[in-house]
């Protein structure tokens, strides 16, 4: 079965894999283990359920678990806030085992492409829910996507894609200082994506197009990892006005919640700041005329 039909089987079983029987005060008495991590029983033990029940639910032969039954699970794997709502999201979606369809063309929502045009020199951009490049001001496209086309977004069929630039875009790779950090932020939202969205035959096109060609997506793919946007301090390493540090922030859309607006700041008056200010100098006559 795969991830797209039913993602919940997997993640249980990588978060079954990454505690231990000394981590929830289980005793082994020496036992040869052939698992890592805790057994289906074990897990069955601590959260209250028996293992059968816990091994057709990871197995996808039960799909109605009560929110009672998730929360003692992520008590027992020890899951956080966010990976405990993700837990409930991948329940809720198994309820259905509808096809993968294939969702509609995404447009920037209007009131983002208004807000994005008076940020002036502040570096942004709106991100769909795969996080394809749904547009982008001078100074974002400037800052994040200098080795692309300024007008890129504007063709759906050829939009910049943020994942894919980050794990296969060599000018994303020296961008970021931490190039670590910024792909495990990446891939744990998508992780959330997924969680909301199973049946999105593009994205799950993405996340396989992604595995094959990045062994490093992969290997945090299988990590079950999940991350909400946040608001992060980047160091970046800019080709055009050198080291600075930004901070990211995601602002989602009501009307079209899929859609994020990131923006990119530093504190008025820092070094970073003057950065900023220099490269939408540098960068002024590559701004479209009106």
């Amino acid at each position: 079965m795969s991830t797209i039909e039913w993602p919940l089987g997997e993640a249980l079983q990588a978060w079954r894999a990454r505690v231990t029987p000394e981590d929830v005060g289980l005793a082994t008495y020496g036992d040869r283990r052939r698992v890592t991590g805790l057994r289906r029983e074990e897990l069955g033990l601590l959260a209250g359920v028996s293992a059968s029940y816990y091994t057709r639910l990871e197995q996808g032969q039960s799909r109605n678990a009560s929110a009672e039954i998730l929360d003692a699970i992520a008590r027992a794997l020890r899951l956080n806030e966010a990976e405990r709502a993700h837990l409930h999201a991948l329940a809720a979606a198994g309820h259905t085992r509808q096809g993968a369809q294939p969702p509609p063309v995404e447009q920037v929502d209007p009131a983002l492409a208004d807000l994005l045009a008076v940020l002036g020199d502040v570096p942004a951009v709106v991100l769909g829910r795969r996080t394809d490049v749904l547009a982008w001001n001078a100074a974002g496209h400037a800052l994040l996507g200098l080795d692309l086309a300024r007008e890129a977004p504007a063709d759906p069929g050829n939009r910049p894609n943020m994942a894919e630039l980050v794990f296969l875009d060599a000018y994303q790779r020296d961008l970021y200082v931490d190039w670590a950090a910024k792909a495990r932020a990446v891939v744990g939202n998508m992780r959330l994506v997924v969680g909301l969205h199973p049946n999105d035959a593009v994205l799950a096109t993405l996340i396989g197009r992604l595995s094959m060609r990045s062994a490093e997506f992969a290997g945090l793919w299988a990590d079950h990892s999940v991350q909400p946007c946040a608001t992060t301090d980047y160091d970046l390493h800019h080709p055009l006005v050198g080291r600075l540090t930004t901070t990211q922030q995601s602002l989602r859309s009501l009307s079209s919640p899929d859609q994020i607006l990131v923006t990119c700041t530093a504190p008025a008056g820092s070094p970073s700041a003057e950065a900023l200010a220099l490269l939408a100098l540098i960068t002024a006559d590559n701004k479209p005329q009106s």
